[in-house]
């Protein structure tokens, strides 16, 4: 998204720099949420890998994978490094496996819905205060809480997206059969890299900005919900 930002011109330095900041909030705290959501749910579910491997924490830097981190910089959505799960702890893996995948994107969703919380109340006080001096000192804030919002609105797009190594592909997979979800364990390999490419080439911006751009909508519309009634 830094670059759409920087490609439109229409935004101004400061701006921009919000963004920065926001994105590196996200690498440096959110990213490690969303990987030790995957370890805590696998370890209440029977698999300790993740502690045994020392990622059940969220020290970013046993999470932070600097590609999926640049990509998350410049184009709003990315990755960390995977969080290590074996299935064969699970009691039902295909379930267990896909509650455990669900739990990443489901704390970017919750990321989203506090970013949502915080910009509706900021918006609040701007509103009752009246006062022009500290709504101009406000709306960076404001915006940095909005660029929270979207990108892990975007985060949990892409991860929901049901292509390996992603979540959803995961989630997916408890739902088909297993002649299925061999033959694509069998492919993974090619599949990722073919996914990647299309990532890297800019291809997968085009489904998640539209499917972004309807949820942070519908968060914005459910955070302000509580505010209008207190109205």
């Amino acid at each position: 998204m830094l670059l759409s930002l920087i490609r439109s011109g229409n935004v101004d330095l400061i701006s921009i720099i919000v963004y920065i900041i926001s994105s590196l909030m996200v690498i440096f705290l959110v990213m490690p949420l969303h990987e030790w959501a995957h370890g805590f749910v696998a370890y209440k579910l029977g698999d300790r890998t993740a502690k045994y491997q020392k990622r059940l924490t969220l020290n970013p830097l046993a999470h932070i994978d600097y590609l999926g981190a640049a990509m998350i910089l410049l184009i709003g959505f990315g990755w960390a490094k995977p969080v290590p799960v074996d299935p064969r702890n699970f009691k039902n893996p295909k379930r267990d496996m896909a509650l455990t995948a669900l739990a990443g994107p489901v704390s970017n969703l919750l990321a989203a819905v506090v970013s949502g919380l915080i910009s509706n109340l900021i918006v609040m006080i701007m509103i009752k205060t009246g006062n022009s001096s500290l709504s101009t000192g406000f709306v960076y804030v404001l915006l940095f809480f909005r660029y929270l919002m979207m990108i892990n609105a975007s985060l949990a797009v892409f991860n929901f997206i049901p292509i390996p190594p992603l979540d959803g592909s995961k989630i997916l997979m408890a739902f088909l059969p297993y002649k299925a979800i061999f033959w694509i364990e069998r492919h993974q390999t090619y599949i990722s890299m073919i996914f990647m490419v299309a990532v890297l080439m800019g291809g997968v911006s085009n489904i998640i900005y539209p499917v972004q751009e309807w949820l942070c909508n519908g968060i914005n519309w459910l955070t302000a919900l509580p505010f209008l009634w207190a109205w």
